[in-house]
């Protein structure tokens, strides 16, 4: 397969003002759409199309089509010192982690580690963030969130699983943090679709067409099922984040967000788990020394490329991204044509 894609190069100043437009002009507030806005620009900055401005479509619809409130605040419960419960209260995650994220840091700064349930949530963007948001103070981050069933489990041609990503941030006082952001399918559905409208044919074990059968072509798979990655390891991980996605947020598992959700083209209602562990009270001071010389070793190895290190050398460069030419079409429409 192979495709010529039209792009067109917009500053970061354009990207979020264009993301803001659109989303004042279809049901959000002012905290709400900035808090987006400022979600999807750092996705562009970073390099990661998959969840920046190619999201935005899809949260318009989900306001557009009534099932999400673009308004909404979310409310926070310390239920247990180390315990925080977020009732997202039927808004987009990225308001309400911005109003929770420094609840749950000051908790695990106080006893050394905490948790944080989100509900009654629509999540739509990458992980990183919340739990690069914790490496910055000090904190050790883990976050995971399940979705509608696109991925089959190791053995099985049918979806049960959502693509279920781990996120995990390590911090390193004086240097970037570690951080990694993964779906525990071969592939994140939102790459895959990108891959269909670029043309680009999919890398092996991605998925199975809807005859059950491999194939690297991502329309075959958009119409099938993508696959855990690593078989039965990545299937395992697939299951852990649904149990920690759901059971331990009192959310939906992806099989009940399929029967649940409107699928207007935007997120389903689900559940987030974030734990937050402090080193300085787990370890004590000697953390930082230690970490470091293990960085220190690693990074002898040839070819070696830290986890996140791509992303912190894109956001580095502040000139200009290309976004695809007609994307920028269906926002600037969407901008420009309000439903509110």
């Amino acid at each position: 397969m192979s495709a010529t894609q039209d792009t067109k190069a917009l500053t970061l100043d354009e990207i979020r003002a264009l993301a803001t437009k659109a989303l004042l002009a279809h049901g959000c507030d002012e905290a709400n759409a900035a808090a987006i806005a400022d979600t999807v620009t750092r996705a562009e900055r970073d390099g990661s199309a998959s969840h920046g401005l190619f999201r935005l479509p899809g949260y318009i619809k989900s306001m557009q089509s009534g099932k999400v409130n673009g308004k909404a605040q979310p409310v926070i419960e310390q239920t247990l010192p180390a315990v925080i419960s977020v009732d997202g209260a039927h808004g987009y995650a990225p308001h309400t982690l911005a109003e929770s994220l420094p609840v749950l840091a000051q908790a695990a700064s106080q006893t050394g580690i905490a948790v944080m349930r989100l509900y009654n949530s629509f999540h739509f963007a990458a992980l990183w963030p919340e739990v690069e948001y914790l490496a910055d103070q000090n904190l050790v981050g883990i976050a995971c969130t399940c979705f509608k069933p696109s991925v089959a489990p190791a053995g099985t041609s049918t979806a049960f699983f959502g693509t279920n990503p781990l996120a995990f941030a390590f911090p390193r006082p004086g240097s970037t943090p570690v951080v990694f952001d993964m779906a525990t399918s071969r592939l994140a559905k939102g790459d895959v679709m990108i891959a269909a409208r670029d043309g680009h044919d999919l890398p092996d074990g991605t998925g199975l067409g809807p005859d059950g059968q491999p194939t690297n072509d991502p329309n075959e798979v958009l119409k099938g099922v993508l696959l855990p990655f690593g078989g039965y390891k990545g299937s395992a991980i697939s299951l852990m984040v649904e149990l920690l996605s759901s059971a331990l947020t009192g959310d939906q598992f992806s099989y009940e967000a399929a029967k649940q959700d409107n699928n207007d083209g935007g997120p389903a209602r689900g559940g987030e788990l974030i734990i937050a562990l402090s080193p300085d009270l787990i370890v004590g001071d000697g953390w930082r020394d230690h970490s470091s010389d293990f960085f220190k070793e690693m990074e002898k190895l040839e070819g070696l490329r830290l986890p996140g290190a791509r992303r912190h050398r894109n956001r580095g460069d502040e000139g200009t991204r290309d976004v695809n030419a007609a994307l920028i079409t269906t926002i600037t429409d969407l901008a420009n044509t309000p439903s509110v």
